[in-house]
């Protein structure tokens, strides 16, 4: 047990190092009205849609009751991937029409 809790403090310590070093780096974004920034969409595994390759995926679609919603996930720039949002598909085909060909 005397092991465990001497293991479990240096793991703590590492962390706690690790996180004050990204910590520095790390910067909040702040986006205007108009401001233009640049999308990555990155695939789910072994859905293609659209014929485009690592552009766009659909989600498993979200259903209401007489209606399904169909989403896309969208990695926005300086994000990491765990970051990346679900929206939804009709407003990014509105907004960035290019993307879906």
């Amino acid at each position: 047990m005397d092991k465990v809790k001497v293991i479990k403090e240096r793991l703590k310590t590492a962390q706690s190092r690790q996180k004050s070093y990204s910590d520095v780096r790390r910067r909040d974004l702040e986006f205007k009205e108009d401001d233009w920034v640049f999308l990555n969409v990155s695939p789910m595994k072994g859905v293609m849609q659209f014929g485009k390759k690592g552009k766009l995926s659909l989600r498993q679609a979200r259903k209401l009751r007489n209606k399904e919603i169909a989403s896309v996930k969208v990695l926005w720039r300086n994000q990491q991937s765990e970051e990346a949002t679900w929206e939804v598909e009709e407003e990014m085909k509105k907004k960035y029409p290019h993307l879906f060909g």
